[in-house]
């Protein structure tokens, strides 16, 4: 893991994005206190597909009925 202190990662951002997105793993410290991680974002390998959950998945006629009073209380809504 490379520690980096804040200055130093503003002025060399660009070279630290690309070792981060070559899986190395970068923590950005101020005043020597790690504060957040540099990481790749994760690219999904196979495309998603419309239509998998077809048919299983059912929404009641009641769906958007007003609630009862009572849980409508407990949500703050009345």
């Amino acid at each position: 893991m490379k520690v980096v202190n804040l200055h130093a990662a503003k002025t060399h951002l660009s070279r630290l994005v690309d070792d981060a997105a070559k899986g190395e793993d970068i923590v950005i410290a101020k005043a020597g206190r790690p504060i957040v991680r540099l990481v790749p974002v994760s690219v999904r390998q196979t495309p998603r597909q419309s239509g998998t959950m077809k048919g299983k998945i059912r929404i009641g006629k009641d769906f958007d009925a007003p609630l009862p009073d009572d849980l409508a209380r407990a949500f703050g809504i009345k």
